[in-house]
């Protein structure tokens, strides 16, 4: 054990010096991209085979050159439904049996796309038939790699690891990397960490040699192991692999883990004075503008239908105005199409006062969604004049989704570090909007919305345009499933 020890002048040393312990990032990243070039070699053989079916013999470069010009773009177009439709997410990596029923409907719509851009746009190839032919062997092979070959090339086997921290999320990461096989990892023992550095040190490296582990997954936010980063330097001069349980907790479930949220964390974490996010800050403000002008034009061509709907239904207003909390704790007003009236007319809108608990408000309880508001709620079109909002730049098309101020006045007493999500924009739809199916509707629910922000706080970390196509692409999911955001 003497190597594994660690005494006061070392731990000053390395302390003094600064160094930075290395940590590595969870296996998902790469089976994504091995997930990614599959389908695409998938897609290039489809195709060879199908021109092989239709002609009767191997094709010969020339006839595939001739397709693959068309079928590039055809490509790069299955890959974003793939990626839309969640098939390189990592929940899908990690319940094979939803792949089936993804790949069907994701083909679907790639045939319907491919019809499309054959029958409606000069191409050179003929005859049409070929695409029928290319949907059904693309179809097969793509099930084929990813049911039975993808299995075989990501299994490894698997390292032992030890866990080390004290909160629930510390376990919550212990019972999914042991019951899935895909992380590479299994977990032979999990302890907390001792209340002395010297203690810690002692447990980590009996654990390592007992276990004869390679890996170690261990709580850095936690005071006493942040002083024993010396002794877990040390560690990876003998073949042991360190690595931080926050990063791996977000890796896995695409949120922050509140538990190893602090000061230090934030003040890493969410800074908003550099270049890049800067010109991320600009250029999505340009994006908004953009795409909000586009969506808002095409948008009014549901205002009339919708004014006359509300009409008939119960002669009220056609829109409603609520006061939410935006970007550095400023109120905003939003503005939405009614859905809601008093019993007996007397008015439209609740106020959001709900800081009293789920339906316990006077001013709530003679409020009922009109039948209208039902359907327009269903398919969110009740939220389509906040397009008017993302243009005068009150939100954004993405972010946390702004709150009611009487709601956030009991969270930023109840829960820690609530404020943080308005360090940024608010947004039209969100990564807690797309992830968190259990996010409560304007009620008091503290745990709900403690999760809720975890999700929240992760998109405040990690926001760039890459994350916010995925949330854009998920929410048009959401909404053509009728799951709504």
């Amino acid at each position: 054990m003497a190597k594994y020890r660690a005494d006061v002048k070392a731990l000053k040393y390395y302390t003094n010096r600064g160094i930075v312990l290395p940590m590595i990032h969870t296996k998902s990243s790469v089976y994504t991209a091995i997930l990614l070039v599959g389908d695409l070699v998938a897609y290039l053989f489809s195709l060879i085979v199908a021109l092989g079916i239709r002609y009767g013999h191997m094709p010969g470069r020339t006839l595939i050159y001739v397709h693959l010009s068309s079928f590039a773009i055809l490509f790069l177009v299955f890959i974003v439904i793939n990626f839309s439709a969640g098939l390189y997410n990592k929940r899908s990596l990690l319940a094979p049996n939803r792949i089936p029923g993804l790949l069907v409907r994701t083909q679907a719509i790639a045939v319907l796309i491919s019809v499309a851009f054959f029958y409606f746009l000069p191409t050179s190839i003929t005859p049409k038939a070929n695409l029928f032919i290319y949907a059904v062997v693309s179809t097969l092979l793509l099930a084929l790699w990813r049911l039975v070959v993808f299995p075989v090339v990501s299994s490894a086997r698997s390292q032992r690891a030890i866990l080390v921290g004290v909160n629930g999320e510390i376990q919550d990461l212990f019972d999914e990397i042991n019951n899935r096989s895909r992380y590479g990892i299994t977990f032979v023992e999990k302890f907390e960490p001792a209340s002395s550095t010297e203690e810690t040190v002692l447990k980590i490296g009996e654990s390592v040699c007992r276990n004869n582990a390679s890996v170690l997954v261990v709580d850095l936010h936690n005071k006493t192991v942040e002083s024993a980063i010396p002794f877990l330097y040390s560690l990876i001069f003998s073949g042991v692999q360190v690595i931080d349980a926050g990063k791996l907790f977000e890796g896995i479930f695409d949120r922050v883990p509140l538990s190893m949220v602090g000061e230090r964390w934030l003040v890493e974490n969410t800074g908003t004075s550099a270049v890049g996010r800067l010109v991320y800050d600009v250029v999505k403000r340009a994006l908004d503008i953009f795409a909000a002008t586009i969506l808002g034009l095409v948008s009014l061509i549901f205002y009339p239908f919708v004014y006359w709907a509300i009409r008939m239904d119960d002669k009220g207003p056609l829109f409603i105005y609520q006061n939410r909390i935006g970007k550095n704790g400023k109120p905003i007003k939003i503005i939405k199409f009614r859905s809601m009236a008093a019993v007996d007319g007397s008015k439209h809108d609740d106020g959001g006062d709900y800081a009293r608990g789920p339906m316990s408000s006077g001013d709530r309880s003679d409020m009922q969604v009109t039948r209208v508001g039902r359907f327009i709620r269903l398919t969110r079109i009740d939220e389509l004049p906040q397009l008017w909002n993302v243009l005068r730049g009150d939100i954004s098309l993405v972010g946390p989704r702004p709150e009611l101020p009487a709601l956030v006045s009991v969270y930023e007493k109840e829960i820690p570090y609530y404020n943080v999500r308005h360090l940024i924009q608010p947004g039209l739809s969100g990564w807690a909007q797309i992830y968190h199916l259990t996010h409560p509707h304007h009620v008091v629910a503290i745990n709900e919305t403690r999760d809720k922000l975890s999700y929240d706080l992760y998109y405040v970390k990690h926001r760039s345009f890459m994350l916010d196509l995925r949330i854009v692409l998920q929410t048009f999911k959401a909404l053509i499933s009728r799951r709504g955001v």
